[in-house]
């Protein structure tokens, strides 16, 4: 039996985008993948509002992320760090043999503008990481304003994981300043994980060419080369590109304001469920995730139990991550989910639980 994904990634994914990963196969070195590849990255420049070079990686976003790290980090890295995902990115830093410190937040807490501006005036980094969405948490940080501190910084790179953002929102990658712009598939964008996406500017270009141990597989000098021939270093993930092409027309046929609005729409949607039943959001109310909520477990609900009651009902429900398991439960509402989806859910949990209803 298939399970309904209401996890915050994997998300389900439409019949459309299935039936294009069922596209023949064609050679990586032929001129129809170039054609593919092209445009895709430019349907990409679009949706992210930038003019800098967009690659393909054949990984989760997680490859690249280290990629970041061993690419443009030279002396010393900053890693904000407000939740699971952000501290392994700390953990990943230092595993790449890099100089790094975990500038930490309480989870549910945000990066804020304030600390990133007192760190970087230390004068002791040359690279920052952030994740804009922390999905452990549902916690989004305030990316404008820290954007705004960012320029006070030109030499520091700035490296941004939007893995569980991008497309949901607006974020324009140029007018931010991000060097390195960093994300996968199978959350907002609704695909099967495999493939990331990842921005490399002009200045982070000439930063990966003066760093050494670059390494090769995301090497971001490689992946200039071979995109000034609509192409990647190694051979890609060919049926999730095809995927991301259809996916992309998709978007723009529905409107990016209409999509941004929808995903909005949903979120509060969401929250409003929730808060009726007495459940409380872990993070404060201005810095929720617009594509998944992370509630306290405020009634005391059995949530493993929730959990296996809505597995076997045909629903994929998360009961928190980490050190908040249990104590919190996590609902995405991304991609190409809609109210009547989440109604399903719903609908769910009170025949389980009609104690909420």
């Amino acid at each position: 039996m298939h399970k309904k994904l209401f996890i915050p990634g994997p998300v389900e994914v439409h019949a459309d985008i299935l039936n294009a990963m069922a596209s023949p196969m064609i050679g990586h070195r032929m001129k129809e993948y170039a054609e593919l590849h092209g445009r895709v990255t430019s349907g990409l420049k679009e949706l992210l509002f930038t003019n800098e070079r967009v690659f393909l990686a054949t990984s989760s976003a997680f490859g690249v992320m280290e990629g970041a790290v061993r690419n443009l980090v030279g002396t010393r890295c900053a890693n904000f760090c407000n939740g699971a995902f952000s501290d392994k990115w700390h953990d990943v830093t230092l595993r790449c043999g890099k100089q790094a410190d975990a500038i930490r937040f309480d989870w549910g807490k945000p990066v804020t503008p304030e600390a990133v501006e007192e760190v970087l005036s230390s004068g002791k980094y040359d690279s920052m990481t952030m994740i804009h969405n922390e999905t452990s948490t549902g916690v989004m940080s305030p990316l404008p304003e820290i954007a705004e501190v960012m320029r006070k910084f030109p030499d520091v790179m700035f490296i941004v994981d939007t893995v569980s953002s991008m497309s949901a929102l607006k974020i324009p990658v140029d007018e931010l300043g991000i060097d390195s712009c960093i994300f996968g598939v199978q959350k907002a964008f609704a695909l099967p994980p495999g493939l990331a996406v990842f921005t490399a500017s002009e200045k982070a270009l000439k930063r990966a060419a003066s760093v050494e141990g670059r390494g090769y597989y995301f090497d971001f000098i490689e992946f200039a080369a071979n995109d000034a021939k609509n192409n990647t270093p190694s051979t890609p993930c060919i049926s999730l590109i095809y995927a991301l092409d259809c996916q992309l027309r998709r978007m723009f046929a529905e409107g990016l304001e209409n999509r941004w609005g929808r995903h909005n729409d949903l979120a509060g949607y969401v929250r409003g469920w929730l808060t009726d039943r007495g459940f409380e959001s872990f993070p404060a109310p201005e810095y929720r995730s617009q594509t998944l909520t992370c509630s306290r477990n405020s009634r005391a609900v059995d949530l493993s139990n929730l959990k296996k009651s809505l597995g076997e009902a045909g629903f994929a429900f998360d009961d928190g991550y980490g050190k908040i398991k249990g104590e919190t439960f996590r609902i995405a509402h991304m991609g190409d989910m809609t109210r009547a989806d989440l109604d399903e859910l719903f609908t769910a949990i009170i025949t389980i639980l009609p104690e909420l209803a």
